[in-house]
């Protein structure tokens, strides 16, 4: 790189001549967000977190809540949807002490069977999980969390802006939420069989991916781990297991071409074990990313007959989980075998923009905060029921939430809260079809009958929208104690970046025929979370990252 310095006697401007399109710093913005921070946790429903906001029971022991004054209503269970529920168990609160459950079932056909053409009176039957944490019976999927609880969510959405009308882009569980998250499209999948000697490519539907007649590329409705990850199912292409390659461009591949700093942060990326090569460069043994937490940290052990057999929650969890890493899909932006930085964390080396959550804190207090960061949190904090819980993603949200607060970017900082998919938890909320599909064997948006009548081409089993999921904006450009109605959902969030950052689309300039486009182009706004009419510099929300309750808090420039 040809690198001149030219001193100016009257400014001392530092010219670089020949510098890589990384060399822009500050590159130019719609709006005054200058650092997105994307936190894309795990598995749970607006009612879930938020039915009865703001309203906490302040049980005896538990963290004590308490609305701020003209806080607005949410579209949320408690106006006679607790009492006069249409599903075979009325929803209940989960205390605090109940905050391990195990998952429900939360694939993209039972999902569609829940939601039952609309009456949203099939959870329990559908969705209902019954392993350890849950009832036998499956009636757990109607349980819901308050202020007592997830405290720290609450009093984000106190202080900052929360949304009641967001929904996962489709139907399914998590690797849909998390592509529909970097590209809105689930379609263009290649599904590859590897044995010892070769690897092949695919065409049958299975409970993963669902080939149209005719159609060489899929669409992802399961969980298939990457093609070629290291420490994915394939094992880098050592191993036998079938995985998926998509194909088409990401919002990675968009930030590359307009010179952004970006990165995927994700727990327990970085290898334990390094791959090795041969001289000819071949992968010789791949990466084997092994760290792993005890799982649960501080949550009891469920008990009676959500745990008859008295079994203990508290062992290690792996924390990397590849089916929730989606840029390792796309042969452009993947680090197949886990490859650490050579460069400034968010430009272009052997990483690829794919690292571990540690190289996000070592990049915030080095001051090199990457323009795009997406976070995942590793497997035990992630929010996933099952190898997660309530309190310990909790416990990651704070703490990174925090720590942006007190960097020197925060005043240009804008954090969007997202999950993926909804496990299957009960809501009462369907969104609205803007997509319709007709995957045969897949598709039961009304009971037995396909998900409306897609368009002439479209590609199948990309039934969306799908269920409603929480959806938070912290930032000082956030609206204060504010809850948006505007119809969103995941692919919004890809919006906002190639809105903010003025890049392309991802599926191009020219739309495609109707049903084959990316979800960006249907996707409402999430700018009305925003005001940035006002600025409201140095506004923080310090929480105790156990108990989620306020510590220090500077947000009178809010109170507007």
């Amino acid at each position: 790189m040809n690198l001149r310095c030219r001193v100016m006697l009257a400014s001392m401007t530092c010219l670089v001549l020949g510098a890589p399109a990384w060399a822009h710093n500050d590159p130019s913005t719609k709006t005054p967000i200058k650092h997105l921070v994307v936190i894309f946790q795990e598995n749970e429903t607006f009612d879930h977190y938020f039915g009865t906001y703001p309203n906490a029971l302040n049980g005896a022991g538990e963290p004590e809540f308490f609305a701020r004054k003209n806080t607005p209503a949410v579209n949320g269970i408690a106006a006679g949807l607790i009492s006069a529920n249409p599903n075979k168990t009325q929803p209940f609160r989960l205390s605090r002490a109940q905050a391990f459950t195990c998952s429900q079932s939360h694939s993209y056909s039972n999902e569609q069977k829940a939601v039952n053409s609309g009456l949203l009176d099939k959870f329990v039957e559908f969705t209902g999980g019954k392993g350890t944490g849950c009832e036998p019976d499956g009636t757990t999927v109607m349980g819901f969390y308050d202020g007592n609880t997830v405290t720290a969510l609450w009093n984000y959405a106190q202080h900052f802006a929360m949304s009641d009308n967001s929904f996962g882009t489709t139907f399914g569980p998590s690797t849909p939420g998390a592509l529909n998250l970097i590209s809105g499209q689930t379609h263009g999948a290649t599904y590859f069989a590897v044995t010892a000697t070769s690897r092949t490519s695919i065409s049958v539907s299975d409970g993963n991916v669902f080939f149209a007649p005719g159609d060489p590329e899929g669409s992802v409705i399961s969980d298939p781990d990457p093609f070629l990850d290291d420490c994915g199912a394939d094992k880098g292409g050592t191993g036998t297991a079938k995985t998926v390659l998509m194909s088409g461009k990401n919002v990675g591949d968009l930030l590359n071409e307009k010179g952004i700093t970006w990165g995927w942060f994700q727990g327990g990326f970085a290898p334990t074990q390094a791959a090795t090569f041969n001289p000819d460069g071949s992968l010789k043994t791949p990466a084997v990313c092994g760290s792993t937490h005890a799982g649960h940290p501080g949550v009891p052990n469920p008990s009676g007959t959500a745990n008859p057999s008295n079994l203990d929650i508290h062992g290690p969890v792996t924390d990397y989980s590849a089916h929730h890493s989606p840029f390792m899909y796309y042969a452009s932006t993947r680090n197949q075998h886990h490859l650490r930085p050579t460069a400034a964390i968010g430009t272009s080396d052997q990483a690829n923009h794919q690292y571990d959550l540690s190289d996000f804190f070592d990049a915030l207090h080095s001051h090199d905060l990457p323009a795009v960061s997406y976070l995942k949190a590793a497997s035990f904090q992630d929010g996933h029921p099952g190898n997660s819980d309530p309190l310990s993603e909790q416990t990651f949200l704070v703490q990174v939430i925090n720590a942006l607060q007190e960097s020197d970017e925060w005043d240009k900082t804008a954090v969007v809260i997202a999950w993926d998919d909804s496990d299957g938890w009960f809501d009462h909320v369907t969104g609205p079809i803007v997509n319709p599909s007709a995957g045969a064997g897949v598709d039961f948006f009304a009971a037995g009958v396909n998900c409306g009548t897609p368009a002439p081409g479209a590609f199948q089993a990309r039934c969306g929208y799908g269920p409603r999921l929480p959806l938070l904006v912290v930032s000082p450009w956030a609206k204060a104690n504010h809850v948006d109605h505007n119809v969103t959902d995941q692919a919004s969030i890809l919006r906002f970046v190639e809105d903010n950052w003025g890049t392309a689309l991802v599926d191009g300039p020219a739309a495609p025929p109707k049903g084959q486009s990316s979800f960006d182009r249907l996707a409402g706004s999430i700018e009305g979370m925003f005001d940035f009419a006002h600025r409201r510099e140095h506004r923080k929300l310090i929480l105790d990252a156990g108990t989620g309750q306020i510590v220090d808090r500077d947000d009178r420039h809010a109170e507007r």
